[in-house]
């Protein structure tokens, strides 16, 4: 049997890697407070389930649902967009539904990258966007985000030589690992570059509705100018706390989400007709369940910040996500001070290079574990004697 170049080329998915250490201590008897992957504990709201349940129940529903998404899903993504963010979609030919946004961003690269085309794509970042990037045969361009830069891409970084080769452009605001938000004027340069340099501008905006202190990020679609060189990918998973409901979409320049759909109706049959209409059910009453998420979050949040830098970190509070993104001790490497949290305190969180080489020295904590189980992190933490982080993360 012969195993493709490509696939000897990709490295194992970091998350996979860190379940497999998970289970590795779990079996060696091990209490494991898991602060590692970024998937909600909360439950899914119940009348998002019952609306599953009754759609489930309906023969209607149980045969093959057409590959773009339901018309009356994509409507719903649409009402959706209006009124959280004033951006007008024709559910038409502008929204398109992913078998959650994981699914739509890896089949992007290779919807809009030929071999040998370049992605530019940020680092630290999802480690989807290059392992796609490689998959698809493209070349990755990394570019470093910079905490003294608060964590925004750089557009002047950029090799122009480069940008000739160059198709698309990943975003990720709120940011995933370092919970970086972008501002107006970001978003705004954002545009002006695609539309300068003929370059799609991807934005993974699966985290905008996880956000505190009053602060709600803008989907870059309201940018003018903005449907001409952007498609937005976007997710249920973890607005609603559906991450194993595996729904989302892509929206967008209309010619960008065609042709993603053209990619996808060779690759996969679409989503279950019943979960659809639970999407519709979710996102027609999104404000009954995002608030009172958040108010969850931020006190997690303020447990883990407040908790760090009683120990003698010096961590800002997120606007958004839930994740936390501090610099490792003194004198150890991001991969160092994982292992050692895990196997001297049971406390999994994730190491920052597993995101790109510009995430060496820092790690990530998720706050998807009860109030209890952060605390006892901290607890654990302090007993190991590790508190010396000089440099300030957001």
């Amino acid at each position: 049997m012969k195993i493709t170049k490509r696939i000897q080329t990709i490295p194992s998915y970091l998350f996979a890697e860190i379940e497999k250490k998970k289970q590795e201590a779990l079996t060696r008897g091990m209490d494991i407070v898991n602060l590692g992957i970024g998937d909600p504990d909360l439950p899914t709201p119940d009348f998002i389930v019952e609306s599953v349940i009754q759609a489930v129940q309906n023969p209607k529903n149980h045969d093959y649902p057409p590959y773009e998404g339901t018309l009356a899903f994509r409507k719903a993504v649409a009402d959706w967009y209006m009124d959280r963010f004033g951006v007008e979609l024709d559910a038409q030919t502008e929204v398109l539904s992913l078998i959650g946004s994981k699914e739509g961003i890896a089949h992007a690269f290779l919807t809009f990258l030929d071999p040998g085309d370049v992605a530019i794509l940020p680092d630290p970042g999802y480690p989807v966007y290059q392992v796609n990037t490689l998959i698809a045969g493209g070349i990755p361009y990394m570019i470093p985000l910079k905490e003294e830069n608060g964590y925004l891409l750089e557009f002047d970084a950029i090799d122009r030589g480069l940008l000739e080769k160059a198709n698309l452009l990943f975003l990720n605001y709120p940011n995933n690992p370092t919970a970086a938000v972008a501002t107006n004027e970001f978003l705004e340069q954002a545009v002006h570059f695609g539309r300068k340099h003929n370059l799609l501008i991807c934005m993974d905006a699966a985290y905008s509705e996880v956000c505190y202190d009053g602060y709600k990020p803008r989907s870059i679609l309201e940018l003018k100018g903005a449907k001409d060189v952007v498609i937005e990918f976007h997710s249920l998973s973890k607005t609603f706390n559906m991450t194993g409901w595996r729904i989302g979409m892509a929206v967008g320049n209309k010619d960008a989400v065609q042709a993603l759909g053209k990619i996808k109706t060779n690759i996969d049959s679409g989503i279950f007709k019943a979960i659809q209409e639970a999407g519709i059910i979710a996102l027609g009453r999104y404000k009954e369940t995002v608030n009172s998420h958040n108010v969850i979050y931020q006190k997690r949040r303020d447990i883990i910040v407040e908790g760090l830098n009683s120990l003698g970190w010096n961590v800002s509070k997120p606007k958004a996500t839930f994740y936390i993104w501090a610099k490792v001790p003194n004198g150890m490497s991001s991969q160092e001070f994982t292992l050692f949290l895990l196997e001297k305190a049971g406390v999994l969180v994730v190491p920052g290079n597993g995101y790109g080489v510009c995430g060496e020295g820092y790690f990530r904590i998720s706050i998807t574990s009860p109030e209890e189980k952060l605390k006892e992190a901290v607890a654990r933490i302090k007993k190991l004697g590790v508190a010396v982080a000089p440099v300030t993360a957001r």
